[in-house]
């Protein structure tokens, strides 16, 4: 009984290979529906539907971006408007000491760097990025995933040898070629 116990700790997931990319989206479609979760596709190029059918939803990086933006911007104005008005005011040329018009090139540049800042660690945190190693670079035939194959991990998160097998008979009944565990 501690053998397989062992044993389902050592699998990282399962991995099924289609011919298709039709078949893929089929798969994965029929995936969730079954209730499998965290699912992930890997195709030589990008395949139409596959994001809804692996449950991708739309990430709030746009908005995100866009309220950092605007507080980088606001701390960039701020920042102009204290050092010269506050804590080093020199009249020059006879113009006020909170000529908004001459801040406003630092403002916009402020805005921008922080908001592309905040859109770029916005994605990599979403895409869990940097993962210089995945168990998928194990797997003896994934390297046709950049040539001619479509691959659906299916990842076994706590999975019983019984679950496999069930997770092993809905790959082949939905048309895979080649299905494989991953170890860790």
């Amino acid at each position: 009984m501690r053998g397989i116990a062992m044993a389902s700790q050592q699998i990282y997931g399962t991995i099924a290979r289609f011919e298709t990319a039709a078949q893929l989206v089929g798969a994965a479609a029929a995936a969730r529906k079954a209730g499998y979760r965290h699912l992930d596709a890997f195709a030589p190029f990008p395949v139409p539907g596959l994001a809804p059918a692996l449950g991708f939803r739309e990430r709030r990086i746009p908005a995100l971006a866009l309220l950092i933006g605007i507080l980088g911007a606001a701390a960039g104005f701020f920042t102009q408007w204290y050092s010269a008005v506050i804590d080093y005011p020199i009249v020059v040329g006879g113009k006020p000491l909170a000529s908004w018009q001459a801040f406003l090139p630092v403002t916009f540049e402020t805005g921008v760097l922080s908001g592309v800042l905040a859109a770029i660690i916005a994605m990599l945190i979403g895409n869990r990025l940097p993962q210089p190693y995945h168990p998928v670079f194990n797997d003896s035939e994934f390297d046709r995933a950049s040539g001619d194959g479509f691959f659906l991990l299916i990842p076994s998160v706590s999975a019983t040898a019984e679950e496999r097998t069930t997770t092993h008979d809905f790959l082949k009944g939905e048309g895979a070629l080649n299905i494989r565990e991953l170890e860790p």
